[in-house]
């Protein structure tokens, strides 16, 4: 197995070192983080990140790295459980012909038809459960962003926008704001900034934005007004590409049986994972790692 060591400032940059100079996806290597590296003071006596690559096996142990054992192991544990539970499942059989041999059980009948009533209600809660969960989207729905002009910001809106022009302006980028909000959510689209600035690294100066922008509205606030920011439709976009991902990594936990670990995203984007395949037929996500390492991972149902 053919294995590189690369650095970078970061070890996000070392790793995409990693992935260039090999010519694969995260997804196809291992890496080891050799150095966490130190970014020093004003760019000097720092240490660069460093790490170990290589590129997984196709056919044998391709998960390895992540202490990842095949589903196929997994499942043949339980089997020996199955057997007392089939051997304590036949004792009631037994018991069934005592009681045909009683005169009385047509008279329990009834009771048995009784006993039915409740589990046919059973459904009934479930149905009343589900109803709470589609009334809050009807309140939102009920509840749109309404875009504002600057006359008609709210004094969270006003906090918002002066604050986003200083940091835009600090920047060096002229940027236009379009305000829509409720009483519960503020959000600002952001046009004006054709070089990507305010956007990031797959949105990390975005996020960071979004984040100072909601500290500075909801400071000294009893009731808490979720903050959402975008620019040049990166969100929308970002959620397209992210659900595509989902689809052909789940496509590959199906075809090798095994499970697929994704490479280390926000919990923005890991939500759009879990959310793109909550409702797939064959497999299941979960979260697994530390920030800012954590993953999604696709396991077979």
């Amino acid at each position: 197995m053919k294995s590189i060591e690369t650095s970078g400032k970061t070890v996000e940059d070392a790793i995409q070192a990693g992935l260039k100079e090999l010519g694969c996806d995260i997804t196809d290597v291992t890496y080891e983080v050799l150095d966490q590296g130190k970014p020093g003071l004003f760019g000097m006596f720092g240490r660069r990140a460093k790490i170990r690559m290589a590129r997984k096996e196709e056919e044998k142990n391709e998960f390895a790295a992540i202490g990842i054992s095949s589903l196929n192991e997994a499942e043949k544990k339980p089997a020996p459980k199955a057997e007392p539970a089939v051997k304590t499942e036949q004792k009631p059989k037994a018991e069934k012909p005592a009681v045909k041999a009683e005169p009385k059980p047509r008279a329990e009948k009834p009771a048995v038809k009784a006993e039915q009533k409740p589990r046919a209600e059973k459904p009934a809660p479930k149905a009343e459960e589900a109803k709470p969960e589609s009334k809050p989207h009807q309140e939102e729905i009920e509840e749109p962003l309404v875009p504002h002009t600057p006359e008609e910001y709210s004094d969270c809106a006003k906090a918002a926008t002066a604050f986003l022009d200083t940091v835009t302006h600090g920047m060096g980028v002229n940027v236009d704001m379009a305000v829509s909000e409720n009483d519960k959510h503020l959000s600002v689209e952001m046009t004006g900034d054709p070089l990507g600035i305010l956007i990031g690294r797959r949105g990390d100066t975005l996020d960071a934005l979004q984040y100072l922008t909601s500290l500075v509205v909801n400071k000294k606030k009893s009731d808490y007004v979720r903050v959402s920011l975008d620019s040049e439709h990166y969100r929308a976009k970002r959620e397209e590409a992210l659900t595509k991902l989902a689809e052909r990594m789940a496509y590959k936990a199906q075809r090798s049986g095994r499970k697929v670990a994704l490479e280390p995203m926000n919990p923005y984007e890991r939500r759009i994972l879990h959310s793109a395949l909550q409702n797939h037929p064959a497999v299941t996500t979960h979260s697994e790692g530390e920030e800012p390492y954590r993953r999604v991972i696709i396991t077979l149902k």
